[in-house]
């Protein structure tokens, strides 16, 4: 098999700075210009083409612990007919910059079409190698998730004139950055249609008034596109709605609230919509961010986890059997048991540490969950969730 070389390979130096005063130093191999964001690790062992582009991690800079990244290279970015990415999870790199162990400017994947390091300078997105990634998981682990800043070269007159602005991660509504600002609808057979906000009931946008297709109106809070394949998959129309959108003015068969970025309790306007489907009694499921935001619809309370889940190895429990899952997951926020109201009951239970990984209503069909059962990439243990909710339209 053929082995490929980053374009330009550079050893410019590189530094983290936490917002503790730790320093570490590595070595450039992206977007040479400075960034910040929330710290965060990831202990997943492929995937980064899909990390990257997942809109979970937007405002984030993403540490992978698995010593060795960038050995298989970057398939191509392209898109199928109805815009759905052929094999990453969004139109482009959200996280805000990517920290590793050990780069490998060479790479070797039949599907490879560029390195790395070239993606993320087309992109305009810093990497770090050389870093202690194990020592900086464990400060993260005993001190939690912090604020920290990247900066390319003379980090110590960086350091001295504080120009680089850090924003203040859970006070920003990074969900209506990433969120889609039209109405988006896709058929099984592979056509979309966009409209405007404006032109969402007019009876000449067709594909809102098939007659054939269940309908189910995705609340796109920062939606990987694997949910929506997994939705096509099950032969339904998908509406792809922003997340402050009032979706209950369409007529629709199902509900499904995505994964997103940031902190749920800046999303109050899509948590008041969501409360006014609560009263009907149509199909309703979430996933992640969407899990958070039908809790909090149903009253319940979300609280700050001291550094995530962010892995493809997390076991969790379906609660009342012994049926256990391997999950892939991404969130550094959780739904407190406790405050859940007498009509709701947990799902899942997180195995490791007793975190909510998932919600039911008692009597209606409102279901979901913390984990990702679409994954892409890791497990696909719980795709089933996909089965069940479409079951019940």
């Amino acid at each position: 098999m053929t082995q490929h070389t980053d374009s330009m390979q550079t050893n410019r130096t590189a530094t983290l700075m936490l917002d503790d005063g730790t320093v570490f130093r590595g070595y450039s191999f992206g977007y040479e210009r400075p960034v910040a964001g929330e710290v965060v690790f990831n202990t997943a062992m492929t995937g980064y083409p899909e990390s990257l582009t997942d809109p979970s991690y937007a405002g984030q800079l993403m540490v992978l612990t698995y010593p060795l990244v960038g050995n298989y290279g970057v398939p191509p970015r392209t898109f199928e007919p109805n815009g759905i990415a052929t094999f990453m999870e969004s139109e482009k790199i959200h996280a805000e910059a990517i920290i590793v162990s050990d780069y490998s400017h060479e790479y070797s994947h039949w599907n490879a079409e560029c390195s790395l390091g070239d993606w993320l300078k087309e992109e305009k997105i810093p990497g770090i190698y050389g870093i202690d990634t194990r020592a900086l998981t464990k400060k993260l682990r005993e001190h939690g998730v912090m604020m920290g800043r990247i900066v390319i070269g003379d980090a110590d007159n960086e350091i001295g004139n504080g120009e680089l602005k850090i924003e203040d991660y859970e006070h920003v509504n990074y969900v209506d950055r990433v969120s889609c600002k039209e109405i988006i609808c896709y058929l099984p057979d592979g056509t979309s249609q966009t409209c405007s906000l404006s032109e969402a009931s007019d009876s000449r946008f067709s594909i809102l008034n098939s007659q054939f297709l269940k309908r189910v109106v995705l609340l796109d809070c920062g939606v990987k596109h694997n949910i929506i394949r997994c939705l096509l998959r099950r032969n339904v129309a998908v509406i792809r709605v922003p997340w402050d959108y009032d979706f209950n003015q369409l007529e629709y068969d199902g509900l499904f609230i995505s994964n997103g970025p940031g902190d749920p309790d800046t999303c109050d306007a899509a948590v008041r919509n969501i409360r006014k489907a609560l009263s009907g009694d149509k199909p309703i499921c979430g996933i992640c961010m969407g899990n958070q935001l039908l809790a909090k619809a149903g009253g319940a309370s979300i609280y700050k986890l001291k550094y995530g889940h962010r892995s493809h190895n997390q076991p969790v429990r379906m609660v009342g059997t012994e049926k256990c899952f391997i999950t892939s997951q991404n969130h550094g926020y959780a739904v407190d048991n406790d405050t859940l109201g007498e009509e709701w009951e947990p799902l899942f239970i997180n195995m490791n540490d007793g975190t909510n990984e998932g919600i039911k209503h008692k009597t209606k069909p409102f279901f979901s969950s913390q984990f990702h059962p679409e994954a892409c990439s890791g497990p696909l243990d719980t795709e089933f969730m996909f089965d069940k909710f479409t079951e019940l339209l």
